[in-house]
């Protein structure tokens, strides 16, 4: 039974965007954050972003803040992830966590 699944990655290349989107078939609860990690080949899970349920509160990791943004939308339990101006250093593993739950990871290439 998956509980989290992500979606929208792909190869893209430098200065490209794409948004990737997490849908939870669990229930979100207000004071639940949801977040969105990135793992890349020989390195250390990283955190990218986050967003509080109730309040919608946003926070972003160093490396992405002014290019990805994270929305939510609690009607469809669906957190997306935009990101902009994608470097290949974005290359990686996206997954997206809330609770104790981890999705499978959706895959990000970016490359000239």
């Amino acid at each position: 039974q998956v509980q989290l699944m992500e979606s929208g990655g792909g190869s893209v290349q430098p200065g490209d965007s794409l948004t990737l989107s997490c849908t939870a078939s669990i229930t979100i609860y207000s004071s639940d954050r949801v977040f969105w990690y990135r793992q890349a080949p020989g390195k250390e899970r990283e955190f990218v972003a986050s967003v509080k349920w109730r309040d919608n509160v946003k926070v972003y990791g160093d490396s992405v803040k002014g290019r990805f943004t994270i929305y939510r939308d609690a009607a469809k339990n669906t957190v997306e992830l935009e990101m902009n101006n994608l470097k290949p250093e974005d290359t990686a593993v996206y997954y997206c966590n809330v609770q104790s739950y981890w999705g499978q990871g959706t895959r990000v290439a970016v490359s000239s």
